[in-house]
């Protein structure tokens, strides 16, 4: 299958699928959403044994792209809650990926690029990576990544994270449990296959039933998370505080929140 946004390869049972959309920091697009979505399916009915993650250029995932923001004033309620559900489903379909995930972050990992980069089952990061939630700056909600990061962090850190919007570096990302290891850049493809090598030579078959055991017993508290999460994406972007967010944002300007 061929892309237009993403790359895939594959080496010795890697399959690596790349965000290739460097000019634009890898922000994604409905169109590289849903090609992503096809590449994890496509990997997860091929023979490959370990699905790593990467970022084309300096930045892993810069979140959705402006062009895309710009665009969601416009549109109406069912087409934003088809939007909320594309997004819920490419994560959903992430975490529950049955081949072990590894994202390789070279760069910045922001709002849904954090989300993308953190529910991967292993996270290695160089230095210079930096992460956020930074949704609430633009009169966002952070609705879907917020299920994965209270289940991952618990709900008092969470809401740090959330509520400030804050952009933190690899090393308070590794103490909050996001980020599996710190890798300098020039050892992070040697590491990142150090890792796949361990994973290769486990049994396939036991790998998968251990990742559908452990998305199973999160599988009911999900359910209910993501459907409040995907209701609350859809109904910020119909307020006022997004509009003046996504504006404000795109004229380079401080907002007026009206509230």
């Amino acid at each position: 299958m061929s892309y237009e946004t993403v790359l895939v390869t594959d080496d010795d049972g890697v399959r690596t699928i790349t965000l290739n959309r460097p000019e634009r920091r890898n922000a994604m697009t409905p169109l590289m959403q849903g090609e992503l979505l096809a590449a994890m399916r496509d990997a997860a009915a091929s023979d490959c044994r370990v699905v790593v993650f990467r970022g084309a250029g300096e930045a892993f995932c810069a979140g959705l792209d402006l062009s895309a923001l710009q665009g969601m004033n416009d549109r109406s309620p069912e087409e934003h809650a088809a939007d909320a559900e594309r997004i819920a489903l490419l994560f959903r379909t992430l975490y529950e990926l049955p081949k072990p995930t590894i994202a390789a972050v070279q760069g910045a990992a922001i709002a849904g690029g954090t989300g993308l980069a953190t529910i991967c089952d292993f996270t290695l990061a160089v230095p210079a990576a930096r992460f956020g939630y930074s949704e609430v700056r633009i009169g966002f909600v952070p609705a879907v990544v917020s299920a994965y990061l209270t289940l991952q962090i618990g709900d008092k850190r969470a809401r740090a994270l959330l509520l400030t919007g804050k952009v933190f570096d690899a090393d308070e990302a590794l103490r909050l449990g996001l980020v599996s290891e710190i890798v300098d850049a020039e050892r992070l493809d040697t590491r990142v296959m150090e890792i796949a090598a361990v994973l290769k030579a486990n049994s396939p078959e036991s790998l998968a039933a251990t990742k559908r055991l452990l998305a199973a017993q999160n599988a009911v508290w999900l359910d209910a998370a993501i459907a409040a999460a995907m209701a609350a994406n859809a109904e910020a972007r119909g307020t006022h505080d997004f509009r003046e967010g996504v504006a404000a944002f795109l004229e380079k300007r401080k907002p007026v929140w009206r509230g």
